[in-house]
């Protein structure tokens, strides 16, 4: 996993992370979690569990983590939808050039090598008007946005998701 990933699961478990380096000697990471209230009762299992949303839309994926790059492609190939992917910006920009159909979602990493994805959803902005943004990041949200990474149209979702959590997201920015 990498740091930012991570830090956003701590965060998401209200823990905090301590480090401590020197020159030398290494460096050591602690991660800290709130202690857990013991459950009253055993969690039962939904009687209906609801079906995964699905869709047919064509959807730009841009990871430059080769691992989650194909795992999130299987994952949107799963839900029914055509993926386009691209292990950088430079080759997201190619990929929308040399593409004749629509693209009604990108689907990127915040922080990647080349430009950042709010830099890239602005580029492909400029040749298609209409399209959809969903931002990723290990980081939460908190951290993204007061940084002006998110703007009206820009939608989130914290790294690491589930597969259910992860579709309903997509439904819901592609409306």
């Amino acid at each position: 996993l990498g740091l930012a990933t991570v830090y956003g699961v701590v965060k998401q478990n209200n823990g905090f992370i301590h480090v401590q380096s020197a020159p030398g000697q290494g460096t050591t990471f602690k991660i800290y979690f709130p202690p857990q209230e013991p459950l009253a009762a055993p969690l039962s299992v939904p009687a209906a569990i609801q079906p995964v949303e699905r869709g047919s839309e064509t959807i730009l994926l841009v990871e430059d983590e080769a691992t989650i790059l194909e795992m999130t492609k299987r994952m949107l190939i799963r839900l029914g939808y055509t993926v386009l992917s691209a292990a950088s910006p430079g080759e997201a920009i190619r990929i929308t050039q040399e593409h004749a159909g629509r693209i009604d979602l990108l689907i990127t990493d915040v922080v990647m090598p080349e430009m950042n994805g709010r830099d890239l959803a602005d580029n492909l902005l400029s040749h298609h008007p209409d399209l959809r943004r969903l931002l990723m990041s290990g980081y939460t949200a908190d951290i993204i946005s007061p940084n002006g990474i998110l703007d009206d149209g820009v939608h989130f979702i914290q790294k690491p998701f589930l597969m259910k959590e992860f579709a309903a997201k997509v439904r819901e920015v592609l409306g």
